[in-house]
């Protein structure tokens, strides 16, 4: 039985940042909430998505080229 590394590293980074931002936004906004009010956690939220939006771009950005470079090499 072979084992891929490179996938179980793949899968393990995806889960933490996956992880990463629940807790970002889970726990973050929610003491947000808990401490200021409702008010305070919607401001909260709109930052956070504000704040993680460039990071999304980049990521998909990232991964339409990999899609566009292994479309390339198979050819």
């Amino acid at each position: 039985m072979t084992r891929d590394l490179r996938k179980y590293a793949q899968d393990t980074s995806i889960q933490l940042g996956i992880g990463a931002f629940l807790l970002l936004f889970i726990i973050g906004d929610g003491l947000i909430y808990f401490i200021y009010g409702k008010g305070a956690a919607v401001m909260g939220l709109l930052c956070l998505l504000a704040g993680v939006a460039p990071i999304l771009i980049i990521a998909l950005f990232m991964i339409l080229l990999n899609w566009v470079v292994k479309r390339a090499n198979r050819e």
